[in-house]
């Protein structure tokens, strides 16, 4: 087990030229391979600087890398100008698009046992390790996952073997990684590097992806003084270590402890980067912990035309909508198509504020009706944009005709909480 770069602090700010030497070099350590694969994120997480990684390590290997697969989960194919805009000069023909529910191949199974033990005896299944048939069948000797860490709902930090178990895993692995954070609840899972999801993914990785050639490739990302992003980290290995040297770096960086809770928060959602609430609801996960009692959360949204990126989890969302945990685990225990799209139960639970605090959504493309039919308030997108123009607000607090409230320009790139939060998570 070996750790090839381990780079970063709270004050470092890499350039592309230093991602590239470190790269280099790093991969240098490898010494010759033949046949490489890259695994980034995909677009939604285009501000990982893992777009820009892969297209340096293509000019590492030319034509020795062989493909470059998306780790798209749930999420909706890449399109090609997305894949332009995050790959630059990269070859379109080297991408693969990843498909949860056909492409994939169970490698083993995690005992029910220990899931039982995870959940705290709250769930009783196996769980299948999935991946997309391409690691397992195109005879690489190098597989490069790349991607940021940093605090997740569901994972706790995102990245590692979490790149692969759930960005090229299969629908049966996903939804029950997702539906096991869930009932083990959200806040005691976010920015946690050691949690009961991720106990099985390493379970699962130890015993089930060892014998695959895969090193991690990990940044961490913050933000400068003047609010542009830098990264403060790179991290690569091919064992547990490079993450978590991240995740503690990432903790300093992305986890943001507010003096007293937030009483009106305004995230903005970037059109080019949040479609749907499947992906926009970061702006309830990563500020549900800043948020006091009775708060009103806004989510300024101009490019989200839709619930799920997936179809049937969009259908799915429509029907049962954010209800809370209570009305979702009954209707998992009554509806059959429901309990058979698990990650679809989990997300309707982390998105319900469980009636603590408001959420007012302002979709570009999602009509009133369908807002408050899935039990969220409706805001007139055109009215909040000129009220709450992000180009003139600044990160943080700001003070808006009269009126105090906290904007967060990008809601995946930290995590806010207020101590109390923290000790009754």
């Amino acid at each position: 087990m070996s750790l090839y770069c381990a780079v970063g602090s709270v004050e470092t700010d890499l350039s592309l030229q230093d991602l590239k030497k470190l790269l280099s070099d790093s991969l240098a350590k490898l010494g010759v391979r033949d046949r490489v694969l890259a695994v980034p994120p995909d677009v939604t997480r285009a501000h990982s600087q893992a777009g820009e990684l892969t297209r340096m390590a293509w000019e590492y290997y030319g034509d020795r890398m062989k493909a470059v697969l998306p780790a798209l989960g749930t999420h909706a194919p890449m399109q090609p100008q997305q894949i332009a805009r995050m790959f630059g000069a990269v070859p379109s023909a080297l991408f693969h698009v990843h498909n949860w529910r056909t492409d994939v191949e169970t490698v083993g199974e995690v005992p029910a046992e220990f899931i039982r033990e995870q959940s705290e005896k709250k769930l009783d299944f196996v769980w299948p390790a999935q991946v997309n048939r391409l690691l397992l069948h195109g005879n690489f000797d190098l597989i490069l996952s790349l991607g940021q860490v940093v605090p997740h709902e569901v994972i706790g930090m995102a990245n590692y073997n979490k790149n692969i178990l759930v960005g090229t895993g299969g629908r049966e692995g996903i939804n029950r990684s997702h539906y096991l954070g869930a009932v083990y609840g959200m806040e005691r899972i976010m920015g946690r590097a050691i949690n009961p999801v991720r106990n099985v993914l390493n379970y699962a990785s130890d015993r089930f992806l060892a014998h695959l050639p895969i090193v991690y490739v990990q940044t961490v990302i913050g933000r400068r003084a003047d609010g542009v992003l830098a990264v403060r980290g790179l991290f690569m290995g091919d064992d547990i270590e490079c993450f978590q040297r991240a995740a503690d770096l990432s903790l300093k960086v992305n986890f943001e402890i507010v003096d007293e809770p937030i009483r009106k928060a305004v995230v903005y959602l970037d059109p080019s980067e949040f479609h749907s609430t499947w992906l926009g609801n970061k702006a309830i996960y990563r500020t549900r912990m800043a948020l006091a009692d009775n708060a009103e959360l806004v989510i300024v949204a101009p490019g989200v035309k839709e619930f799920g990126e997936d179809k049937t989890i969009d259908v799915l969302i429509r029907k049962y909508g954010y209800r809370g945990t209570a009305a979702t685990l009954a209707a998992v225990r009554n509806n059959p198509e429901l309990a058979n799209d698990l990650s679809a139960a989990a997300h309707l639970i982390h998105g319900s504020s469980e009636g603590r605090f408001t959420i007012t959504w302002c979709p570009g493309k999602l009509s009133r009706e369908e807002v408050e039919g899935v039990g969220f308030r409706y805001g007139d997108l055109a009215s909040m944009l000129e009220r709450y123009n992000p180009a003139k607000l600044t990160h943080g607090p700001n003070r808006v005709d009269g009126e105090d409230i906290f904007f967060i320009a990008n809601p995946g790139l930290g995590l806010w909480a207020h101590r109390s939060r923290l000790s009754a998570a």
